[in-house]
Formats: structure tokens, C-alpha cells, sequence
């Protein structure tokens, strides 16, 4: 018999999931370290150096200073499976997915909890900015996925696909503190990576950035950049039919003006301003539209553009997910929530209404660059209640 309870937390080298190791010790648990390798094509890195042979050094360091149980895994065939071939697919197909918010549904809160739980863990546990709550509803737990206090450094966008089963197995031990108040106690706890720095990149890469492993893994292909224009303000911009919604807008060669190429529709994401090196105009050039079976991008010049902006979103049925089940809505059913449809944007009020054709996000005001592939999240005060991909 277990004298307490068994936990494994994902320990990635850095600082956050370090104190999250600490606390679940002062707190009672037995803890076993796991350092999750999930890239091993060296080859797209940036910098002369190996970064997971770096974070699992400064991983299994921490494992020592804690006194705990460590072992390094090797996830990297099931990333490139699960996560990295979706990636590419859905880019070559005109998509914008969210490789961060596929590693959690995919490999942490899947493959590492079914490790865990060879382990004969109870839990799993993560340095994720978020914060978890238990109710009882005719005897039945609910499991409520909440932002994390620190606003600056919530995660709670990137666990939007989190199940039930997934949530009621899983610790979140720093969702309680700011960034500054975990480097605060890392380093009265003398943890050795108290002061290193967050990492940037890809969340299976490391050192990368997206645009520059796309370039690397994706086959370059000339077309044509089209310049639209736009003599319509924001405010006045028509609300479209629910039938209209997901559709895009018909942009075409008789449009608009070919002011350059580009190296690939697949290679850019709507909303996106870098990257085209097409110089001449007063204001900045966005990307509207693109079509990857013709190879076109259509660009406006100023953010102010009204291609670049929607009235609402459609979720196909299939891509809809409710985090919280007891919320869920009933075909014919609508509501009024907070949403995102990308990391760190504001929280806008809008409502969501079930068809039998899909969910269907009216915003109040019109929002910009809404891409298909990523995800739309929806809450209720602190609390995420679901999420989708944007059809």
C-alpha cells in the first residue's frame, strides 16, 4: 500500500514546473520527475546547441535537489505523428492550427497521463498557469478548468481541450501566484533554475521559430500577391447571415491589383503583417484571404481594413468540445459568453447558438484576422467552459 499519494510531474528544465516539483514534495506527495523528449531532428534548430539535452541536464538537477525520482522519455515519434504531421497538413491546406494547444490534448494530458499511470500514479502534474476546482452535482465531481491569477501568464487558452478525465487526474500547483512570485520562491528555495529564462519557440522544438521550420519542412511555390481595396469603414461593415459566416469573402483576380509574389499560400496566416517584402505603400499590408488551391494571397493596406474583420465564426459539430459537459448546449440552444480566438487577445462578449449545422459565435463587435484552424474559446467568469476550431 502507497503510504501517499503518487504524482508525476512534467518537468520540462525550467523554472515553473521546477517550483511545481517542489511544492507537491512540502505538500506530502511522492514525486517522480518526467522530462518528456519530443524532437529529434537537430537539424532545424537555430543555435548550435542541443536545448533538450540543456532543459532534461537542468531537469534532472532540480530531480537531485528535490531528492526525488527522475526519468527522461522519448516522445518524439508520437510528436511527429500526432502533432507535427497534423501541423503541416493542416497548414498546406490553408489552415492556422495551434501545435501548443494539440502538444497538451496529445501528449501531456494523453500519452504522459497513460505513462503516468503505468506508474501507478495518482496524478499528474505541470507548471501550466491555471488553476483547478471540484463541485458536486447530484454526487457527481464536475471538474472546473480556471485562469490562472497571474492574467500576464495564463495558460488556460492552451488547455482548452482537456476532458473530464483528463482534468480530474491533473494538478496545476502554481495557478495560485504570478510569474515574479514563482521566481520569487524558486529562489528561496534555492532551485537552480530560479533565474533561467523562459523558453521561446515551438512547444515540441525548442529554439525554432514556426515561420522558419515551415520554411524548412513545407516545399516553397511562387503565386501571386493581390492588393484589395477597401472604401468601407469598420462600423459600416454589413453582418453576415449564419449561412455566410465560415464562408470566405469572394476575392478574386478581377478584385483587385498584383502588386508581388510570395513563396507559398501555405506559408501565411490571415491577419499576418511580416513576412511578405512588399515595401511602397503609406500604411502596412495585412493578409485578408488566401487560397492555397490557387496559390493567391489577398492583402489590404492598413489594419483598418474591413476584409481583415468578421461579424462571427463557425464550429463544425465535430470540432466542438466542451471542457465543462454540464454547460453544454442543446441544438437550438444559445448564450452569451466571453471568448478569445487567440492567445493573450481580450476577452469580447459574444453569443453562441447551437445549430445542428455547427456552433455559431456572433461577436458584438467585429473582430480581426479570424483564421481558420485555430481555436475559439469560450468562458463564463473565470471559468473555461469550451472550446472549437474555427471552420
Amino acid at each position: 500500500m502507497k503510504s501517499k499519494p503518487r504524482v508525476v510531474v512534467g518537468m520540462s528544465g525550467g523554472v515553473d514546473s521546477s517550483l511545481a516539483a517542489s511544492i507537491l514534495v512540502e505538500q506530502g506527495y511522492e514525486v517522480i520527475g518526467l522530462f518528456m523528449r519530443n524532437w529529434n531532428d537537430d537539424s532545424v534548430i537555430l543555435e548550435n546547441e542541443c536545448p533538450w539535452i540543456d532543459d532534461a541536464n537542468d531537469a534532472m538537477a532540480i530531480a537531485a535537489q528535490l531528492g526525488i525520482a527522475f526519468q527522461v522519455v522519448d516522445l518524439s515519434a508520437q510528436y511527429k505523428t500526432r502533432i507535427v504531421d497534423y501541423m503541416l497538413r493542416e497548414y498546406e491546406a490553408g489552415r492556422t492550427p495551434n501545435p501548443d494547444i494539440l502538444c497538451n490534448r496529445e501528449i501531456k494530458f494523453d500519452l504522459f497521463l497513460q505513462l503516468a499511470l503505468e506508474m501507478k500514479a495518482d496524478f499528474i502534474a505541470t507548471g501550466h498557469y491555471v488553476r483547478k476546482e471540484i463541485t458536486k452535482v447530484n454526487g457527481q465531481e464536475i471538474y472546473h478548468l480556471l485562469v490562472g491569477i497571474d492574467q500576464n501568464k495564463d495558460q488556460s487558452y492552451f488547455l482548452c481541450q482537456l476532458d473530464q478525465a483528463q482534468l480530474s487526474k491533473a494538478l496545476f500547483p502554481i495557478g495560485q501566484l504570478t510569474k515574479s512570485q514563482v521566481r520569487a520562491e524558486a529562489a528561496a528555495r534555492n532551485l537552480l533554475t530560479a533565474g533561467k529564462k523562459d523558453s521561446q519557440g515551438l512547444c515540441f522544438i525548442g529554439k525554432v521559430k514556426l515561420p522558419v521550420f515551415l520554411q524548412q519542412q513545407l516545399n516553397p511555390k511562387e503565386g501571386k500577391v493581390i492588393l484589395v481595396n477597401s472604401e468601407d469603414a469598420i462600423y459600416d461593415l454589413p453582418k453576415e447571415t449564419l449561412s455566410e459566416i465560415s464562408q470566405p469573402y469572394d476575392y478574386n483576380l478581377a478584385k483587385g491589383k498584383i502588386i508581388g509574389t510570395h513563396n507559398g499560400a501555405h506559408f501565411y496566416t490571415i491577419g499576418q503583417r511580416k513576412g511578405l517584402g512588399i515595401g511602397g505603400f503609406q500604411e502596412p499590408l495585412f493578409i485578408l484571404e488566401k487560397n492555397t488551391e490557387k496559390n493567391l494571397i489577398f492583402v489590404g493596406s492598413s489594419e483598418l481594413h474591413r476584409g481583415l474583420y468578421r461579424h462571427g465564426l463557425k464550429i463544425m459539430p465535430q470540432d466542438i468540445h466542451w471542457v465543462n459537459e454540464s454547460k453544454k448546449l442543446n441544438i437550438g440552444q444559445g448564450r452569451d459568453y466571453l471568448v478569445r480566438i487567440r492567445y493573450r487577445q481580450e476577452l469580447v462578449p459574444a453569443n453562441l447558438s447551437m445549430r445542428e449545422e455547427g456552433l455559431y459565435m456572433i461577436f458584438e463587435s467585429p473582430m480581426k484576422a479570424i483564421a481558420q484552424g485555430q481555436f475559439a474559446v469560450w468562458y463564463e467568469g473565470e471559468e473555461l467552459i469550451g472550446s472549437g476550431v474555427i471552420s
